[in-house]
């Protein structure tokens, strides 16, 4: 995809924790990404559970009463 022209903004909420992470702050890549590996972004836990890198629908259904 490349340039973000939202990508200022985005930083500005985005908790991935991930070192060196190519779409950190691209939402779109972002969620295109994760979807596609049957997860949701950092954005949707909170930052403790964010941390474990555990982005499954199971976890965000636990930690949401799901």
């Amino acid at each position: 995809m490349g340039s973000c022209e939202r990508h200022s903004a985005n930083m500005e909420f985005c908790n991935c924790s991930y070192p060196g992470c190519p779409r950190k702050g691209k939402c779109c890549e972002c969620l295109q990404y994760h979807l596609a590996k049957r997860q949701l972004p950092a954005c949707c836990f909170p930052d403790d559970v964010e941390r474990t890198y555990d982005r499954s629908f199971a976890r965000f259904c636990e930690i949401h009463g799901g």
